[in-house]
């Protein structure tokens, strides 16, 4: 019989204000991800720290499985899995590959490589940290020249089976690409979201490579993986430099498609775990605050510097929803 995403429990996600080598003590943990330079170095190839500063440090994002985990390393990618669960992560160094667009190949045909051949083949979501991402004039914008690499490294995809994604500039100098995931022995089904052209459609004006990936990935039917989400209709950016509504708008669309992965009816709450880019952290209560005013019992999200994929953009949203039973 063939796996649906409800034959298997979820994945559960979530921020904890703690030490990662004491969560790492906890037989359950799949992964930890922290931020920011702060954060204590431990080798464990289950963690990875990512360069984005929060706005509070000592918050990590844990991952927790619900069978035995079993870790390791495969050259310079590292990993973890409960066999129905696959954390991956790899860091490429830019200059080792002659910049942005082989330093991302690279990254991408290494991780296709390693989950195609292991029990967990489908990849259900990827986060991209990158520096300098909206440095260089048109074509030659970092950001469209990762989304050339992510391509080359993603050519056995078909574009119905793209997986969930964010891809964020790091404002640290570092450049270093890191790549994390999550693959699953499950497939996943991807969501689009209706207010918004889908990625891969977009027109020739967003660079000569559109970029791959979905706005969203349902592992159950009732929890949502949210790809990094703006004030984007259609293919436009809206409300050039006005944070205050590029929010308001970022959360229609979230709004939007939670209503097409048909879970709706569960607005964004005590389910929902979610990261907030800011490319200014000033910003952070203002963001928080419309948040609470639009969903009041929400956890408090992840608040991290970085930087959007267009210029003109403020604010970024992704996480977790996870549906009332």
């Amino acid at each position: 019989m063939t796996d649906s995403p409800s034959s298997a429990a979820p994945l559960r996600i979530g921020y904890e204000r703690t030490s990662a080598g004491a969560v790492l003590l906890q037989p359950d943990v799949l992964a930890v991800i922290g931020f920011g330079h702060a954060m204590e170095a431990v080798d464990d190839p289950r963690v990875l720290r990512v360069g984005l500063e929060p706005s509070q440090s000592g918050w990590l994002e844990v991952w927790r499985a619900d069978a035995p985990v079993i870790r390791g390393r495969d050259g310079d990618l590292r990993w973890s899995t409960d066999g129905t669960h696959l954390f991956f992560a790899i860091e490429v160094d830019e200059a080792a590959h002659a910049g942005i667009v082989g330093a991302t190949e690279h990254a991408y045909r290494r991780v296709n490589a390693f989950v195609a051949s292991s029990a967990t083949p489908h990849v259900l979501r990827l986060w991209n940290y990158l520096d300098a991402i909206n440095l260089g004039d048109g074509d030659a914008e970092r950001y469209r020249l990762f989304c050339e690499g992510r391509a080359r490294g993603m050519s056995a995809y078909g574009e119905t089976h793209y997986p969930a994604a964010s891809a964020i500039g790091r404002q640290d100098g570092v450049r270093t690409l890191q790549v994390y995931g999550l693959a699953s022995r499950i497939a996943g089904v991807p969501i689009e979201n209706p207010r918004q052209t889908s990625a891969w459609r977009y027109p020739r004006k967003y660079g000569r490579v559109a970029p791959t990936f979905a706005r969203g990935m349902l592992t159950m039917p009732s929890q949502l993986l949210i790809s990094g989400t703006a004030a984007v209709v259609g293919h436009a950016s809206r409300h050039d430099n006005d944070l205050a509504a590029q929010v308001e708008e970022t959360l229609a669309n979230l709004a939007s498609l939670l209503r097409e992965a048909g879970i709706g009816d569960t607005p964004l709450g005590t389910g929902s775990c979610l990261k907030i880019y800011l490319r200014d952290l000033s910003s952070a209560d203002i963001v928080i605050g419309a948040l609470r005013d639009h969903a009041p019992a929400l956890p408090r999200p992840l608040v991290l510097a970085g930087d959007i994929c267009r210029a003109e953009l403020l604010v970024e949203i992704d996480g977790v929803h996870q549906a009332a039973d």
